[in-house]
């Protein structure tokens, strides 16, 4: 047989049918989500959560007597009666005064106590970050006769200044090892660099690290600006004067032993949380970088 009768006797190549593309919306892993097995769990907890503010802003801003699940006709009645026959225009001003004193007080110190456990080493610097880690551990009500006796000694009881201390010390451990985190993801090149050109270590860390700390510096301050406003036990026990109490306390006097103004109540929640959803609105974006970034080590 001639190659050329071989090569016309062999059987011609099979060719592949050509594959046709899949539709875009059956192109889908084995490990892709439905978008709507995130959204119903997402918008159930959206609506357990929304239901409760909607509750207390129905029962602020309805006239009293009224049952209706629409608040109309709309009244500011019981906004009125607990910012002046109430004193919450005095009690928002006490809280702002010590949430800010205390944001400023807990950010200075845990701003200096971190840089010194991110950038020093002594001897008991283990023992010292445990210690801290431990505080966390301890409640407050363990500690009010304490420091109710170290205030006494002082002559600080009724004073808005016993509460601020207190505040700042139950707000230092955490934030201290936040800080502490947030400088070490700052690299220790820069700071050499700053002190080649002729800058101190001071000035070395106002120039070049203290930029670089704002989110970290912004989660702490809010962390402790919130906690501070929505704190109870502190100043329910170190202040007897009603012209020096807080808003958590203020709320408390809203509820009698056998009758409840629930409008009242309601309208005075709405103040109470109206400063602290203004802060995070504007401070979000920050807040989450900034712990995240305090929270694991670089």
């Amino acid at each position: 047989m001639s190659v050329k009768e071989a090569t016309q006797a062999a059987p011609a190549p099979v060719r592949p049918a050509p594959v046709r593309p899949r539709p875009a919306g059956r192109n889908r892993s084995w490990d892709e989500v439905p978008r709507w097995q995130i959204y119903l769990p997402l918008s159930v907890y959206l609506l357990f959560t929304l239901i409760p503010f909607y509750w207390i802003l129905l029962f602020s801003l309805r006239p009293p007597g009224s049952t209706s699940l629409v608040p109309w006709p709309m009244t500011f009645e019981h906004f009125e009666k607990v910012w002046t026959e109430r004193g919450f225009g005095t009690y928002f001003q006490n809280s702002l005064l010590v949430g800010a004193v205390t944001l400023v007080m807990t950010t200075l110190v845990a701003l200096a106590g971190g840089y010194a456990l991110a950038r020093f080493n002594f001897k008991v610097k283990r023992v010292f970050m445990l210690a801290l880690l431990c505080s966390q551990f301890v409640p407050g009500a363990l500690l009010l006769v304490p420091l109710f006796e170290i205030f006494a000694e002082l002559r600080m009881i009724n004073s808005l200044g016993s509460v601020i201390l207190a505040e700042t010390v139950f707000q230092l451990p955490l934030s201290i090892i936040l800080i502490s985190n947030f400088i070490k993801n700052v690299p220790y090149s820069l700071e050499e660099a700053a002190w080649v050109d002729g800058c101190n270590r001071l000035t070395a860390f106002r120039i070049v690290v203290l930029p670089l700390l704002r989110p970290g510096l912004i989660a702490v301050g809010s962390f402790a600006f919130v906690h501070s406003w929505n704190h109870f036990l502190f100043a329910l026990m170190f202040l007897n004067n009603q012209e020096k109490q807080t808003i958590p306390v203020g709320l408390n006097t809203l509820m009698g032993a056998d009758s409840v103004d629930l409008g009242a109540l309601a309208a005075g929640g709405i103040v109470a949380a109206v400063p602290v959803v203004v802060v995070f609105a504007f401070i979000q974006k920050w807040l989450i970088t900034g712990f995240s970034a305090g929270a694991v080590k670089g």
